[in-house]
């Protein structure tokens, strides 16, 4: 069964981690990803723990179903190559610096030209036309300043970014749907587009979802962040045996919680009383609830509320979610042997089509390992293909 952007070709010069991840969702979802590396390969090859030179730990969780092709493209030989890859392909993807690209000669408006229903996408760290444009960005660079560290400092008292690289994974997600939006346009018109996917822009908007909050209003109604969820406890709860996570929201989930935890007199505190009462209250909320769960194990509550229906689960660590139960029922870790790296395990697609399978086609390329196929498909003949690869 063909997922569902089968017949997708994706020449993809991205690197690092938010291109790459991009255009792995694209190949899970059935696309035919060229990746495109230069002669030493994309960095990200060499970060982490390895079995391989070249074929490390988080390189291997961003590239599988794709295919490598090493080009130098300060060589004019390998600049014929990519054009005549880019007159078979749907998406050309790239995140270099508008300024780089423009001087390799792969603009957007050059490859437009070439193929006017192409999707040109190109991953940058700002928006063009700004005072920013052009400059480089990295997720610490953009979560420090879309307001990601703010967040941190105001929860922690200390200016940290996110345990995770936060911002290259949420503009990856963006990216990977503007493409496909792109891709839906371009079959209703025929005509393809460039698309731009700015980092700062686009972290910006995922933060400020609900901390624009009081700011909203012109002129403000309140303070600009979200209160309940920078509410100092509004954190895993502390149980006789561990912690849980537990979210109780609607007047029901309240009631029930309450009376739980053997303080049935809140229900009716008019503090609490109601949803508009208990956001205008939640620090106080919060507090409260966190002070009642101490004298039964995490397993005890979480049976109980389950049998409430008040949102609650344990707290698993890294580790536990290897044999998390719900996981292993869905065979969500896939385990398998890669030719070169021996026994690898990387986490399934999250979604599922029940007509047009998602999978896992192709593992993970070593460097330039693609190479000849793919220039014979682009129509280059064997002595000009020994030559490109010779050099």
């Amino acid at each position: 069964m063909a997922g569902p952007l089968d017949g997708i070709k994706v020449l993809d010069l991205s690197s690092v981690v938010l291109g790459p991840l991009a255009t792995q969702i694209l190949g899970d979802l059935g696309a035919d990803v060229i990746k495109v590396e230069g002669p030493n390969g994309d960095p990200i090859r060499y970060t982490g723990p390895a079995r391989s030179k070249d074929m490390a730990a988080l390189f291997l969780a961003i590239n599988r179903n794709k295919r490598s092709l090493v080009l130098d493209l300060k060589e004019p030989v390998a600049q014929d190559a990519l054009w005549r890859l880019i007159d078979l392909t749907d998406v050309f993807i790239h995140s270099i610096r508008p300024q780089a690209i423009e001087r390799l000669g792969f603009g957007h408006e050059a490859v437009l030209k070439r193929n006017s229903r192409i999707i040109y996408a190109g991953v940058h760290g700002y928006r063009s036309g700004g005072p920013y444009e052009g400059q480089p960005a990295y997720d610490d660079v953009i979560q420090g300043q879309s307001g990601a560290s703010d967040l941190m400092a105001r929860l922690t008292g200390e200016t940290r970014y996110f345990p995770t690289i936060m911002a290259d994974k949420t503009c990856a997600q963006i990216a990977a749907y503007a493409i496909m939006a792109a891709l839906f346009s371009r079959e209703r018109t025929g005509n393809g587009q460039f698309v731009e996917i700015p980092m700062f822009e686009s972290m910006v908007s995922f933060n400020m979802i609900e901390h624009l909050y009081g700011h909203t209003f012109q002129p403000p109604e309140d303070e600009i962040g979200y209160a309940r969820v920078l509410a100092p406890w509004r954190r895993p709860y502390a149980t006789k045996d561990g912690h849980i996570a537990l979210l109780a929201y609607t007047d029901a989930h309240w009631d029930n919680f309450w009376e739980a935890v053997g303080r049935p007199g809140l229900k009716d505190d008019p503090r609490f009383d109601s949803l508009k009462r208990r956001s205008e209250n939640i620090a106080e909320v919060y507090k409260l609830a966190g002070e009642s769960l101490m004298d039964k194990t995490t397993t005890e509550w979480v049976e109980i509320f389950s049998e409430l229906q008040v949102p609650a689960a344990k707290i698993n660590g890294l580790q536990d979610l290897l044999d998390d139960p719900q996981l292993a029922s869905s065979n969500f870790f896939k385990y398998t042997t890669h030719p070169t790296e021996g026994e690898i395990v990387m986490p399934d697609l999250p979604v599922r089509f029940s007509k047009t399978k998602a999978e896992i086609r192709r593992l993970q390329p070593k460097l330039g390992e693609h190479s000849r196929e793919i220039l014979v498909e682009a129509g280059l003949d064997a002595a000009s293909i020994d030559a490109l690869i010779d050099r």
